[in-house]
């Protein structure tokens, strides 16, 4: 007879939990995917954009500039007023520029931000332009307005008007201000002083002397008067606030508006203090609050209703007392009103153990609302740490809400219960369990609180709170978990990453067995990105220890067994080691137990690969190498070659050892592994072939010998680039008159002196005499002169020196003094080895003759294209000066603006004018003068151009590509603009800008685009044939095929598409093709072939139990699809709602069907046994009595609210609720088979 078991209460739903801040997952919810959103109308765009720098220009005339004699600098110096400017753009970061115009007045242009340009203006000012300064007498009380917030305001105007203001000490009786600046700049600051000191002498400010007891009927409630007399004169009125004790009241604005002001509160205050007196009282400094009020509207009541003042002492002072001002019939009534605000509220204390808190406040605060529900002025505070529960409000709910507390904490007292235990802070997660899974099983099984503290507390005392009896259920639990814990181990098992996954297995089933064998292991392997050979092992201390064991034995098993080795077989004979169908490669890998892997037949390389135990691999490798030899005579032999000449025998990449290899009929040839000092290299092949490459490797070998001869030589590092010669000319030289390889060491060589001489011997010899020769006269420091006109000494010290830097690396370090700056003398020294300073001797000279054949000619290219011209950064004139080794100087922009020319413009675009050239289109070039006609040329040919180019207007899009990105493409590639009409327009022409060069390679571009494009519109006219036929439906699953396969070969096949019709069709018979006309008619044949093949199939309907139709389904198909395959028919299930769910129809050729027939009757004898054998112990272990009672019992069945389904389940089907490990067949809206629609 079944027992009933008592519900249990789970104390967390009665509990108050505290709420906890939301996770980020809540606070910042994921946006829904998919979602679509109306486009956004691109707003007008009506902000205007200030620039971050601004530039300022102003004169100093002649008479007003403090430098006036601004003789010519010789080179290298400079004047005291470029000084002074350089210093400033250093202070304030702008860039100052100068000039003087013809009357001798200096111009000055500052560019920067704002601020800098204001600070830099002033600072030029007063240092380059002489300084006026002027006294002007302005009221001290007006300072303050005039210097403004941390002396802002004149800070501002000493900048705008670029003058110094200084102001009288505060402890001189001065009134006077001194401006000092210049002559403009002091009229400036004197009008906007004297602007600030007009307005204040409008303005009124008066200090009221009002006792700060007197400020609340000044005030009046709620500052009723005040606001009053604020809008009635337009006074500005402050009183302290009452955390300020000040005994007076500013009043400001203009004159006859504070004046009234004034006398009215001097009147109120006069009044207030002839008639007020005062009553002190004492009242528990707990209640003042009540008195007060929020905000402080009690007092303000007070005042408004009797007319008297109530000061209450601050909350920080000790004091109780409550002083009440006013006039004497209005002091008691103010009395009573303050002792009934007083009284209005109590307190009142219940005793309540702090755990039962949360219980008596209940979940989202229900149980507190419900005791308080008939008292709603009342106020409970529960208070952490204490054991108490403080009660506040008037005295009648007070006491109503104490005894409804006190009830309630009776109550769970009577009923609640707690227990504290202590577990070691390292268990605490396991007690916890996956996901909460342990300690919310116990949680629900016992109806109790369990707390277990966080990590951050470092406590072990986990509590226990709620029912009694329940309370010690979860209590024993948790100890016989922790003994359980206490007895477990934790250990590492070592195994080579490499092998996890053997030891896993496919799909888990290795370790799934292991894990059962060792069920009470926890085995953890690591993450696959960690590269972790860690295998943790957590359990009872036994069985931790055998499974160690297991896994060790097992890893040393996989290592024994993953030897490798490889073996090199010609790849003609891989097929033979194969042998028909992999019959012999299967039979070497059976008897040998080893994994043998060859190449694929695309690969070049003829290495087979053999893995398992070491005396297997080197069996299966021996019964390889018999078949090679079994069908070619291959011979191996060995022959030595002195190690120091293999890499140059094998060559870059191994190029030239695989040209002897192919050579020679492929025969192998193996070198010793890299930095092994053996000699002896192997070649395995055919015997002539073998043969051969012995004879081409000796001959090669003694070639190297002979050209081998080493020497090494010493010279100092900077004479190696004089050894050199400039462009490498003298080793040049050297190498051809030696026949000997010369090496120089390398930045990254220890020893910068060493030269390498390789060659012959009598080659390195001479080379070696050569360089010794040249080393020797290097070492013979002379001092030489040359003679340079001074008017070219600047080009060789121009740069930091650059020229004269090339001059001591090209001539082995030669020193080349030049006469300081401001001796007038021709004369320059030279100091070095002897060859060096005469070679630099010669090559100061070319310079000079160089220089001396300059000319400099112009180049006219409108100023508007000279941005195009320079490229980025200057690049194209970079490139253009480099090369012909020229100067070019562009002319500044032009200050005018009828200098300049429309934008637009392009070369050749007007016509011929007579006016002379701009200056701002004059480009100096200075150099040689055939080169500067090239430099000229070139610029020439940097000037921009536009042409048209017609393209159909259809191929735009094409052109611009996805967002742009192949029309920005050819942009990059060939420097041009390609300008494209908008959509509105539909012209066809496009417009293409940049250098002549580039705009003929786009337009190629472009015009080959066009040829392209067409090509591809013609095609897909043809491609767009359609072809129509009728097919009955039920043939079409079998022309799409499982997945699509039959389909999608028909569609590769024939290049073509294949349109089957959709449901809501009319006729559902209809099949399109589209594609090439030839193709889609032999597509169409193919289909009508494959129909014609069906047609002739025979269909037989089978009767076979329901009952088995899982089981012969196998899991997820398996089962039937082998069915198919292996009797080449096809097999159809009936649904479940069928007329008779027995009928199976196979449909295939005859023979082939009547296989299939018997084969699925042998079958379903053969699967109804099992089922029947299930049934019958089915029916033992539920007897016929137990499932009635059952039923009428639940009668309903297994009902679940917000299930997915939309009726009851039957839980007697064996379909819907099949037994454990049987097959259950897949549902589905039609017979099993291929879908029906593709």
């Amino acid at each position: 007879m079944a027992t009933h078991v008592p519900e249990v209460r789970n104390v967390d739903e009665e509990a108050y939990i505290p709420p906890v801040p939301p996770s980020y997952d809540e606070a910042f919810p994921q946006l829904p995917m998919g979602q679509s959103f109306p486009p956004r109308t691109p707003a007008k765009w009506n902000m205007t954009v200030k620039s971050s720098k601004c530039t300022q220009v102003f004169q100093v005339p002649l008479e007003e500039r403090r430098f006036k004699d601004m003789d010519e600098y010789s080179f290298g110096e400079e004047g005291e007023q470029a000084k002074i400017c350089k210093e400033i753009m250093a202070r304030t970061g702008v860039s100052i520029e100068m000039s003087l115009a013809r009357d001798q007045s200096l111009t000055v242009v500052i560019t920067g931000k704002e601020d800098a340009v204001k600070k830099a203006r002033r600072d030029v000012m007063t240092r380059l332009q002489t300084q006026a300064n002027v006294t002007l007498k302005i009221p001290r009380d007006h300072h303050g307005f005039i210097l403004g917030r941390n002396g802002a305001k004149i800070q501002e105007l000493e900048l705008a008007t670029a003058t110094k203001i200084s102001f009288p000490r505060p402890d001189e009786n001065s009134d006077v201000i001194r401006i000092v600046g210049t002559k403009e700049g002091i009229d400036k600051a004197r009008h906007e002083l004297l602007l600030v000191s007009e307005e204040q002498a409008k303005l009124a400010f008066e200090r009221l002397p009002i006792e700060k007891i007197y400020h609340p009927f000044v005030c009046g409630p709620n500052n009723t008067i005040i606001k009053q007399l604020m809008d009635e004169t337009g006074a500005k009125i402050n009183v302290p606030p009452l955390s300020v004790q000040k005994d007076e009241i500013a009043v400001s604005g203009e004159k006859d508006g504070v004046n009234r002001c004034k006398a009215t509160i001097m009147s109120i205050y006069n009044e207030k203090k002839r008639k007020c007196q005062t009553v002190s009282v004492e009242v528990r400094k707990s209640q003042h609050k009540y008195v007060i009020g929020p905000r402080g509207t009690n007092l303000h009541e007070i005042l408004a209703v009797t007319g008297v003042s109530v000061e209450v002492p601050p909350y920080e002072s000790p004091s109780e007392t409550i002083t009440l001002r006013g006039e004497q019939e209005k002091l008691g009534p103010a009395l009573t009103m303050v002792y009934s605000k007083a009284n209005s509220v109590i307190f009142a204390d219940v005793h309540a153990p702090e755990w039962l808190h949360k219980f008596i406040i209940g979940k989202k605060g229900e149980n507190i609302r419900r005791i308080t529900q008939d008292c709603p002025k009342v106020h409970v505070e529960f208070s952490e740490g204490q054991e108490k529960i403080q009660v506040e409000g008037p005295p009648e709910e007070v006491e109503q809400a104490v005894a409804a507390l006190q009830s309630y904490v009776k109550d769970l007292e009577s009923r609640m219960d707690f227990a504290e235990i202590e577990i070691e802070q390292r268990f605490h997660k396991h007690v916890i369990g996956k996901g909460g899974a342990n300690i919310t099983r116990i949680k629900n099984e016992t109806g109790v609180m369990i707390r277990i503290p966080p990590d951050a507390e470092n406590s072990s005392i986990i509590r226990i709170e709620g029912d009694p009896a329940g309370v010690q259920r979860a209590k024993e639990e948790l100890m016989e978990m922790s003994s359980r814990m206490e007895n477990e181990k934790t250990k590492d098992v070592i195994i080579d990453q490499r092998f996890h996954k053997n030891i896993i297995g496919a799909k888990g089933e290795k370790i799934r067995g292991i894990r059962d064998q060792f069920n009470q292991v926890q085995i953890t392997f690591p993450d696959q990105g960690k590269r972790s050979d860690i295998v943790t092992l957590r359990g009872p201390k036994n069985d931790v220890d055998k499974c160690a064991v297991y896994l060790d034995k097992m890893a040393k098993e996989l290592v024994v067994s993953s030897y490798q080795a490889q073996v090199h077989i010609f790849k003609d004979f891989h097929k033979n080691i194969i042998g028909k169908n992999g019959a012999k490669i299967r039979q070497i890998r059976e008897e040998t137990e080893t994994r043998i892997d060859l190449p694929s037949e695309n690969s070049e390389s003829d290495v087979i690969t053999i893995t398992g135990k070491k005396a297997n691999v080197e069996a299966a490798k021996a019964k390889i190498e018999k078949i090679q030899k079994e069908l070619a005579s291959i011979k191996e032999i060995s022959i030595e070659i002195p190690h120091k000449l293999h890499t140059s025998i094998i060559g870059a990449k191994g190029r030239l050892i695989r040209s002897i290899m192919d050579e020679c009929g492929g025969v192998i040839i193996r070198f010793p592994t890299e930095g092994s000092t053996s000699d002896k290299v192997l070649i395995r092949g055919p015997e002539d072939d073998v043969e051969n490459a012995r004879k081409q490797l000796l001959e090669l070998t003694n070639l190297k010998k002979e050209a081998s001869h080493t020497t090494e030589i010493r010279a100092k590092p900077e004479y190696h680039k004089f050894l050199i010669g400039r462009g490498g000319s003298n080793i040049r030289k050297v190498r051809e008159k030696t026949g000997a390889r010369v090496i120089f060491p390398t930045s990254q060589d220890t020893d910068q002196e060493i030269i390498t001489i390789i060659g012959t011997k009598d080659q390195v010899e001479k080379a070696k005499a050569e360089l010794e020769s040249s080393i020797k006269n290097l070492d013979n420091i002379v001092e030489g002169e040359v003679n340079v006109d001074p008017r070219h000494h600047r080009h060789f010290v121009a740069r930091r020196g650059e020229v004269l830097r090339q001059i001591a690396d090209e001539y082995g370090g030669v020193t080349v003094s030049f006469p300081r700056s401001g001796v007038k003398s021709e004369r320059v020294v030279l100091k070095g080895a002897k060859d060096c300073v005469e070679g630099a001797k010669r090559r100061i000279l070319e310079i000079v003759t160089d220089l001396d054949a300059q000319v400099t000619i112009e180049c006219q290219i409108n100023q508007h294209h000279h941005r195009t011209v320079m490229g980025a950064r200057g690049a194209n004139v970079q490139e253009i000066t480099r090369q012909y080794e020229v100067g070019i100087k562009f002319p500044d922009r032009p200050v005018n603006g009828d200098d300049n020319i429309p934008n637009g413009e392009v070369n050749g675009g007007r016509e011929e004018e007579t006016e002379p050239p701009k200056r701002s289109d004059i480009i100096i070039i200075t150099g040689k003068p055939e080169n500067c006609e090239k430099a000229k040329a070139a610029l020439l040919a940097l000037v921009p151009i536009t042409e048209e180019v017609a393209v159909p207007f259809e191929f735009h899009r094409y052109i611009i590509g996805q967002k742009g990105r192949d029309v920005r493409k050819m942009m990059e590639e060939f420097n041009v603009n390609i300008s494209i009409p908008p959509p509105e327009d539909s012209s066809d022409m496009i417009k293409v800008t940049g250098a002549p060069n580039n705009v003929q390679r786009a337009r190629g571009a472009l015009e080959e685009k066009v040829v392209s494009l067409e090509k591809e519109k013609e095609n897909r006219a043809l491609r767009s044939f359609k072809l129509t036929f009728e097919v009955h439906p039920q043939y079409h699953p079998k022309i799409i095929g499982r997945k699509g396969a039959v389909i999608n070969k028909i569609r590769n096949d024939y290049d073509v598409n294949v349109q089957f019709p959709d449901k809501n069709d009319e006729n559902q018979s209809l099949i399109t093709v589209t594609g090439f006309e030839r193709n889609a008619i032999d597509a169409k044949e193919e289909i009508l072939k494959m129909i014609r093949e069906y047609e002739e199939q025979v269909h037989l309907d089978v009767k076979i139990d329901h009952r088995v139709h899982s089981r012969i389904i196998g899991a997820k198909g398996r089962g039937i699809r082998k069915l198919m395959e292996d009797f080449k028919v096809e097999i159809r299930i009936p649904r479940s709602e069928n007329d008779d769910p027995d009928i199976i129809v196979i449909s295939g050729s005859e023979d082939d069907v009547y296989d299939c027939r018997d084969h699925l009757l042998n079958l379903e004898e053969e699967f109804l046994q099992d089922v029947n054998d299930e049934a019958y112990l089915r029916d033992l272990q539920n007897p016929r009595s137990m499932r009635e009672e059952r039923q009428q019992s639940n009668p309903t069945g297994f009902v679940v609210r917000n299930a997915p389904w939309d009726k009851t389940p039957d839980t007697s089907s064996q379909e819907e609720f099949p037994s454990m490990g049987s097959v259950v067949p897949p549902k589905a809206n039609q017979a099993w088979g291929p879908a029906r629609k593709y």
